[in-house]
């Protein structure tokens, strides 16, 4: 591993050498922090350990290499790599082909045999009428599995945190299951318990015993299934990582149509090079970042912009891999391909901000670095008490390991999971997907929201929001004229305007004679009419000019960031048609609702700074953040969290990817992209943005949920801590106290079930923000709207 050769970027090159690890072989978040510990003694070393994404960000300066680096990984208990450099293709990387998902399926797979082989023993244990003769010995052959296999796992962290002098969760949990299989073995072959007829009697008595009749079966095989099932759910949401990359590389097209001595040849774009001429056709994803050398068409390049506008391009101007030719035939010249297109910037970008979330420390492992090593210790005391007090070996090994038994976290296994499960399943009924426990944390803490707006405030499609007839002419005649013109076009301007002429006058009249003027509209005959619709440039080349009322609509549809598409037939000037990405309905109470959590709202958008004050204004948004491409969205995230802010995002494009997974918090439309989606925290089904405050309401609920169960379980395990050491504990009232805890877990996690929504207050979500909200058509204009300049 010493010849590996570290990653390396332009800002740590005056401070030192950056190096990235991938971490193997953690358990918990205490195995990060014990790593990060290690690498931080070494001279000139800065490292940071995320549990999360199994990865170390370290710093160097000096003579540390990366050998070094790995050696004192390995030291510690743990394997590391220097992994290699992203790659243009998912196909390349074999691990984010796989999507991590090995080790998951393995759990997975180890969880469902445990839990179908500890079920019964559960329940001849707490079932009396199940107990017929000898079920204590089926008891030991289901259960042993899954004490020895089941929780290997424990077993082995165990192990080597011991040989490093630390205990964690998996100490506690590796001791007190063997210890219950240990005891009930001795009780089985050399005690009472392994007698015919043996049943777990229902006494509440408090007395002393030796032990040697009672078996703990059930407790050894119900605390590994329910950790088991907490690390699985956990494992889980590790995978999202791997998956907003993976998502985030396959969206680059496949093959291209290549030049070669004139002649098209179809080609995989790995096989792409610099200065290569390739044709991309209407419809097509551009293969890879390059300049036009023949034709124009409009691109969709929302992906990285987040202008819902299609940009115009032409010989000369540059077009970046995996936007969309929404337009006419380009040929394009290569000039980066592989790992330096954009694309794969992004994609860096992406994994550069994941691997900087600070990582959230569970409660369980934090407490357990001191709970752990005083259960070891208390113990020990008590056996070592009960021996000097002649108490006889058998009933001092019972009160310790009464002690060891009492102190398995039973209840601490289900805190998590049970919460997280009913949590996640409430909000799955309401639309809202939650990752996993790390991400509640931050819901807590949040102080702003920075919200994407094309897809997420508004509807992320070109609509008609206006049709502005000239004096004397007749509105529904200028739909239909010009919407049959347009809809022979596949420009999405065009398509809006359509669409929305279609809603009005119904079916559209045939077109004739039609022509596409690149950049400026098109031309054609409807009706016998000779008509022109698009910029009014195009209709001043055929001596065509809009009058003073058309003008003052066409500006100010342009002063509230609206596109105006000018129309005319036979010679005259005869409306102007408004377009615009239209507000959602919803987007206004959806921001009230944030700031009743307390939560400030900012508009952050790639679209132009006059169409992102006129959405603000409209939904009630005070600050701006425009003309921002996807690294500007980092760094405005990255500046508010320097200012001490907690951040969250709330997006749906590729272009939010990376802003979404360098936030604290974040919230991905599930109407939106892939990647968006794999690399936030909580995903929103629905593309109403109200689901964003219900989301972090829930989030918040869960999350207290699980402080509450944690805080419950500690003190389950501290107050029965004594009553053990005293040997006061049979196993009934030993069961029924770890049946009471286990039971008030779960019954204080199913009261998520009863979360509600935000009740809407309005039916259009436009009032009570203090600033009116912009009507949000979907698609027509039944109605002329009361003010054009509104």
């Amino acid at each position: 591993m010493s010849s590996a050769t570290p990653n390396t970027t332009p800002a740590a090159a005056a401070a030192g050498t950056q190096v990235e690890l991938a971490i193997g072989g953690m358990t918990c978040a205490s195995c990060a922090a014990r790593i990060e510990k290690k690498l931080n003694r070494l001279d000139g070393v800065t490292a940071t350990v995320n549990y999360a994404t199994e990865k170390a960000r370290v710093t160097v300066v000096g003579d540390v290499t990366p050998a070094d680096l790995i050696a004192t990984v390995e030291k510690t208990g743990y394997t590391a790599h220097v992994p290699e450099p992203p790659r243009s293709r998912p196909e390349a990387r074999p691990e984010l082909a796989r999507g991590g998902g090995d080790g998951v399926l393995q759990l997975r797979d180890r969880l469902l045999i445990s839990a179908v082989l500890t079920v019964p023993v559960v329940a001849m244990a707490m079932v009396p009428a199940l107990q017929f003769t000898s079920w204590q010995w089926l008891s030991l052959t289901l259960a042993a599995p899954v004490v020895v296999w089941g929780a290997w796992p424990f077993h082995r962290a165990a192990w080597t945190n011991a040989r490093h002098g630390a205990a964690t969760m998996d100490t506690l949990i590796s001791i007190g299951t063997l210890a219950a299989l240990a005891w009930s073995l001795y009780a089985l072959f050399w005690g009472t318990a392994g007698e015919p007829g043996m049943t777990h009697p229902f006494e509440l008595t408090i007395a002393r015993t030796d032990g040697s009749g009672n078996i703990y079966l059930e407790a050894a095989a119900g605390v590994t299934t329910f950790i088991l099932a907490g690390r699985y759910v956990e494992a889980r949401s590790k995978r999202r990582a791997g998956a907003a990359l993976r998502a985030l590389l396959e969206l680059g097209a496949k093959e291209v149509s290549v030049l070669r001595g004139g002649v098209e040849q179809r080609i995989g774009v790995e096989h792409l090079a610099v200065d290569d001429l390739f044709v991309v056709r209407p419809g097509e994803k551009i293969a890879t970042d390059g300049v036009v050398t023949e034709g124009s068409s409009a691109v969709d390049a929302s992906m990285l912009t987040g202008e819902s506008v299609p940009v115009e391009v032409g010989p000369g101007d540059t077009v970046v891999g995996a936007t969309v030719n929404a337009g006419g035939r380009l040929v394009v010249r290569a000039t980066r391909i592989g790992a330096d297109t954009q694309l794969a910037q992004m994609a860096r970008l992406v994994e550069d901000a994941q691997n900087g979330k600070a990582e959230v420390q569970r409660l369980a492992d934090r407490v357990s670095g001191v709970f752990v090593p005083i259960v070891i210790a208390l113990a020990v005391a008590t056996l070592g008490f009960w021996l000097g007090a002649g108490a006889g070996a058998g009933a001092a090994f019972t009160a310790a390991v009464a002690v060891l038994i009492i102190a398995c976290p039973c209840a601490l296994g289900l805190a998590t999971p049970t919460a997280l499960m009913v949590g996640t399943g409430r909000g799955a009924q309401l639309g809202i997907l939650i990752r996993g426990p790390e991400v509640l944390e931050s819901t807590r803490r949040v102080t702003h929201v920075l919200i994407d707006k094309t897809g997420t405030v508004t509807t992320g499609r070109m609509t008609l929001l206006d049709a502005v007839p000239a004096a004397g002419e007749d509105r529904d005649q200028l739909l239909r004229l010009a919407g049959a013109l347009e809809h022979a076009s596949e420009h999405p301007i065009a398509q809006a305007i359509a669409a929305g002429a279609t809603e009005v006058v119904g079916a559209l009249p045939p077109v004739a004679e039609f022509t596409t003027t690149e950049g400026l509209g098109v031309q054609g005959m409807v009706d016998g009419h000779a008509v022109l619709v698009g910029r009014p440039r195009l209709l001043a080349d055929w001596s065509v000019h809009l009058s003073p009322e058309l003008q003052e609509a066409q500006a100010a549809a342009e002063a509230a960031g609206r596109t105006a598409v000018a129309v005319a037939w036979d010679g005259a000037a005869r409306g102007v048609l408004v377009v615009a990405d239209a507000v959602k309905a919803t987007s206004a109470e959806a921001i009230r609702q944030l700031r009743a959590l307390d939560l400030t709202p900012v508009l952050l958008t790639g679209d132009n700074a006059t169409v992102a004050r006129a959405v603000a204004d409209a939904v009630g948004i005070d600050e701006v953040i425009a003309e921002v491409l996807p690294a500007g969205k980092v760094d405005a995230v990255a500046r508010l969290q320097e200012q001490g802010k907690v951040v969250a995002v709330i997006g749906d494009g590729i272009n939010d990817a990376a802003a979404l997974a360098r936030a604290d918090l974040g919230l991905a439309m599930g109407t939106g992209t892939d990647v968006a989606i794999e690399a936030s925290d909580l995903t929103l089904v629905r593309g109403d943005l109200r689901a964003a405050a219900d989301a972090i309401r829930l989030a918040r609920a869960t999350l207290g949920t699980i402080r509450t169960n944690l805080a419950a379980a500690f003190v389950y395990n501290v107050a029965a801590l004594p009553l053990a050491a005293a040997g006061l504990l049979n196993p009934m009232i030993a069961g029924a106290a770890m049946a009471l805890s286990s039971g008030s877990v779960v019954a204080n996690s199913l009261r998520l079930r009863r979360f509600a929504p935000s009740a809407s207050d309005t039916a259009d979500g436009g009032a009570g923000t203090g600033t009116p909200a912009r009507p949000a058509p979907t698609g027509a204009i039944s109605e002329p709207p009361p003010s054009r300049t509104s």
